[in-house]
């Protein structure tokens, strides 16, 4: 089972991602930006969710989705403009580690019901994943495992 190293590693390969990467490899929101700046920061990226960062040395402070978006700010008429990303994201912030593997994070992400993960090492914000991410992975393993086993059974060996 790969582990989140590999897996953000593979992300390079999309072309929008890699773009970002180049840019900046995890996208964060100040805590006191609005929630109208988030939500057109993540349809830029085509991105599902941010980090939220505080102070001059960029604490996580939570994560903002779309989710929290749709039922914070649309299903409670609430202005995207005026509300600060700090009323509406998640305070409480699970992460992995690059060691974790892809298992690990589906596990945690089922549990918990959430769909991103922020990746951290040594304490280092480094990236992020999300479900399909880890999908697109575990299904690019998968057909790898379908195609050495058609090579075995055919007599064909690599």
């Amino acid at each position: 089972m790969p582990n989140v190293a590999q897996i953000l590693k593979l992300k390079l390969d999309d072309p929008l991602a890699a773009r970002r990467v180049a840019d900046q490899p995890v996208l964060t929101i100040d805590a006191g930006a609005s929630v109208f700046e988030a939500v057109k920061m993540m349809s830029q990226y085509r991105i599902g969710a941010l980090i939220v960062t505080e102070g001059s040395e960029k604490k996580i402070a939570g994560i903002i989705t779309e989710r929290d978006y749709a039922r914070k700010i649309v299903l409670m008429d609430r202005s995207s403009k005026s509300t600060p990303v700090s009323e509406i994201m998640t305070k409480q912030v699970l992460h992995v580690r690059m060691a974790d593997t892809a298992e690990a994070c589906m596990a945690l992400m089922t549990e918990h019901r959430m769909r991103h993960l922020p990746v951290v090492d040594n304490g280092k914000l480094v990236g992020m994943v999300s479900i399909g991410d880890l999908v697109k992975t575990i299904i690019s393993e998968q057909q790898f495992t379908i195609q050495q086993l058609e090579h075995y059974i055919s007599g064909v060996h690599t």
